[in-house]
């Protein structure tokens, strides 16, 4: 149960993750979520100079145009895979981690794009960056607490 559990959701998460990131007609393709995963996230709060706004908008062209694609065949063919009569452990293997080595491809691309950005950045910039960074990491962790907090709250009252 925990491993169709943890398959559906890891996919669930490759193909919302990957729907910024595609380039093909056979693929997703957002521009909003790559531009907000980029910019407003990584670059938010930080006021830019236009001359670095416009060389961050000619990576962001250049990485949507480079960013291969999540095929939607991959996605078609876990779908039967999860849909069919009989459960085929291998083969769901085989097209997770086949959609797995091709997320990390992305997300490799991702990263030096993100880079090529942040060292566009003058110093007090990338201080600027690095203080929101921690800022969310303190927020993710008081966020992981309350839920481990809550789930065993819930699993203390069902005993």
């Amino acid at each position: 149960m925990r491993a169709t559990t943890a398959l559906t959701v890891s996919t669930l998460l490759a193909f919302v993750s990957c729907a910024a990131f595609a380039g093909s007609s056979n693929a997703y393709h957002h521009d909003g979520l790559l531009r907000q995963n980029m910019d407003s996230q990584m670059f938010e709060g930080v006021s830019l100079t236009e001359h670095q706004r416009q060389q961050m908008r000619d990576l962001m062209r250049q990485a949507r145009h480079d960013l291969p694609g999540m095929d939607l065949h991959d996605i078609e063919a876990m779908h039967k895979l999860v849909t069919a009569e009989t459960f085929d452990a291998a083969a769901v293997r085989a097209q997770a981690e086949k959609m797995a080595r091709e997320s990390v491809g992305r997300q490799i691309e991702m990263a030096r794009i993100r880079n090529q950005m942040y060292n566009l950045l003058t110093p007090e910039q990338k201080d600027q960056i690095n203080v929101r960074y921690q800022q969310r990491v303190e927020q993710w962790q008081r966020q992981m607490t309350q839920l481990q907090n809550a789930s065993s709250l819930k699993l203390g009252t069902t005993k």
